[in-house]
């Protein structure tokens, strides 16, 4: 196998922890233009004009966005969005082990029932947590720069400042719980068809004005009555694709990073010790 060969000694929960955050950085930096296309598609149509339409395919998205402006808009957003993974994927995916082996009385093998209740600690608390970059992250990828008038945001910290200021610490944590649950516990093609509609749901509620929805739910009906059932599934291919290279990517990673960590490990160890 090309790559770190296992440590001896089992990564602890701190190398964990870092490594599931870097790992998760390094798959986004790689598939955010396949996210930002997504978020594109699920939000067209939202208009009450059919001229608001102009992406078609994921492929087309991609090229219109680069064209009308510019590459660096395929990558709106990514300091949420690694603000997001560093916080998110370091609680769901390197907490995890830590709170099986808590459920389970700290013995190694662990039952179903074990692991469904850490799956759910560490997911519910990274939502909580993460929840205000992932909003910002689709805000930013939603702002178009073509219309003439001025962006609803400068910058990242411009838009935590602005949506806490004009909407609350609730506009930082719109209720999306649901949505990133589904999202959480499964992976390639049967995950998005399953996922794809409450994502889409997900980033127009999110990205929508103060007062546009008064709920998920209100956002989901006025979807429905005004595009139809398709509309629940814009930006699957996108989605389908980030999904399946991102898990790929973050996974292969996060295994190299943790065998690096310990393999540096007694080194800084014997390093401390000697200066003592």
């Amino acid at each position: 196998m090309v790559g770190l060969k296992p440590s001896d000694v089992p990564p602890t929960p701190g190398v964990k922890f870092l490594g599931a955050g870097a790992a998760a950085c390094i798959a986004d930096l790689v598939t955010f233009p396949l996210d930002t296309a997504k978020v594109r598609l699920q939000i067209q149509g939202e208009a009450q004009t059919m001229d608001a339409v102009r992406y078609k395919g994921i492929l087309g998205t991609i090229i219109t966005l680069v064209k009308t402006e510019g590459p660096r808009s395929l990558y709106n957003g990514l300091h949420a969005g690694l603000q997001r993974q560093i916080s998110f994927a370091s609680i769901r995916i390197g907490l995890y082990d830590t709170a099986k082996q808590l459920y389970n009385n700290g013995r190694e093998t662990a039952g179903i029932g074990s692991r469904i209740l850490a799956g759910c600690t560490t997911g519910g608390l990274a939502v909580i947590v993460a929840q205000p970059t992932d909003v910002v992250k689709v805000r930013l990828q939603a702002q178009s720069s073509l219309s003439g008038a001025k962006p609803r945001y400068t910058g990242t910290f411009h838009a935590y400042k602005k949506i806490a200021s004009e909407e609350g610490t609730r506009g930082l944590w719109k209720d999306n719980l649901p949505c990133h649950f589904v999202s959480a516990f499964g992976a390639g093609f049967c995950t998005t068809v399953v996922a794809s509609p409450v994502d889409v749901v997900k980033t127009r509620y999110m990205n929508s004005p103060p007062g546009q929805y008064t709920s998920a739910p209100k956002c989901a009906w006025t979807m429905l009555w005004r595009e139809g059932l398709t509309a629940f599934y814009k930006g699957f291919v996108p989605s389908f694709l980030r999904l399946g290279s991102w898990n790929v990517i973050m996974f292969v990673s996060y295994e190299q990073l943790k065998r690096a960590l310990m393999k540096s490990k007694p080194t800084i160890d014997c390093t401390t010790e000697s200066s003592l």
